[in-house]
């Protein structure tokens, strides 16, 4: 049997209740309570035919079985999976917040933020249609979230491939048409991309690494990473070096005395948190690039190593990709 996601109603007080022993909300829950309460207001002005077509549902599968979602949902959040829904056109009812990493910055909405380490109060003030969760959405999350919404928890096979994340979060938003011609223009730009680069480093070897701010160490992403494995190696056909391809892991912590061995004649570089003009960032990189075990690698060696911005590099979705390719362009091959 599905699990309905319309038991909102007899929950609320439970939830409620709940949140009662949970650590009060700070400003960021403020936010998106105050601006969800406007939405929420104009939402009961909606016209009863709007209203009716929004009560229709469907029952689909997702990672944890079957669950009954609306046909046309029309207020939908996407935690951290935001991407997809800009590259719809759909803007999200809030955003993914976490206090020690951020938000994705580049997706540029102005929309409140949800803190995913605090309650669930934005979300049921917020009143989606529809939440739709990944794989950092365990069991407990998923039940807490279905009690405010019917929850979609994306399949982990689906999440390691960018166009068939889209292409199902499309379908349950109705928008299938839309996907198709985002992954052809998506798939055309690739095109162009992966020929540009060709001609600029042909068989160069690049890799990701990224610096953690905590203890300054250093995460190899290998050809498996969700966040750049099948962009840049399976996509753009760009050759990673041997140990990142060996790599069966999406990351790992590179020990110091694998370095040596790190033959990438480019390196793309991001910060865990924060930014390359954070004090303690800059100071971390200029450290790195004076020691003299990375000096042994190629990349260092010539001046082939990129500082970017961190938060569309970790992520696999189809507008950072874009960026990122962007990245790519004008760094190897203008």
């Amino acid at each position: 049997m599905a699990r309905s996601g319309f038991m909102k109603t007899g929950w609320i007080s439970l939830i409620m209740a709940a949140m009662i022993t949970v650590a009060g909300c700070g400003s960021t829950d403020d936010q998106a309570v105050s601006t969800a309460t406007a939405d929420q207001s104009s939402q009961a002005t909606a016209a009863p035919s709007e209203a009716s077509s929004q009560t229709e549902t469907r029952v689909v599968t997702d990672g944890f079985g079957e669950v009954e979602i609306p046909t046309n949902p029309k207020r939908i959040t996407a935690l951290y999976r935001e991407d997809y829904l800009v590259a719809l056109g759909v803007t999200p009812i809030v955003q993914y917040y976490n206090p020690m990493w951020g938000k994705q910055d580049y997706l540029k909405l102005d929309v409140p933020l949800f803190d995913v380490t605090g309650s669930v109060e934005a979300l049921l003030v917020s009143e989606p249609d529809l939440i739709i969760g990944a794989g950092e959405v365990d069991a407990a999350q998923y039940e807490l979230y279905s009690k405010v919404a019917p929850t979609f928890r994306l399949p982990d096979d689906v999440l390691a491939d960018s166009r068939k994340t889209l292409t199902l979060m499309a379908d349950l938003l109705g928008l299938s048409d839309k996907a198709e011609q985002v992954l052809a223009d998506y798939d055309a730009r690739i095109v162009d991309v992966k020929a540009k680069l060709n001609a600029a480093i042909g068989d160069e070897k690049l890799v990701v690494l990224r610096m953690n701010v905590v203890d300054n160490s250093i995460n190899i992403f290998g050809i498996h990473n969700t966040f750049v494995g099948q962009l840049l190696y399976e996509d753009l056909g760009l050759k990673a070096p041997k140990y990142a391809e060996a790599m069966t892991e999406g990351n790992i912590v590179l020990s110091r005395e694998v370095i040596p061995e790190l033959d990438a004649d480019h390196i793309i570089l991001l910060p865990s948190n924060g930014t390359w003009e954070d004090e303690s960032t800059a100071k971390a990189l200029e450290d790195m690039k004076a020691d003299p075990l990375w000096q042994t690698v190629p990349a260092f060696k010539n001046g082939h190593v990129y500082p970017v911005e961190r938060s569309y590099w970790q992520t696999g979705a189809i507008t950072a990709n874009g960026l990122k390719m962007d990245d790519l362009l004008r760094l190897l091959a203008s």
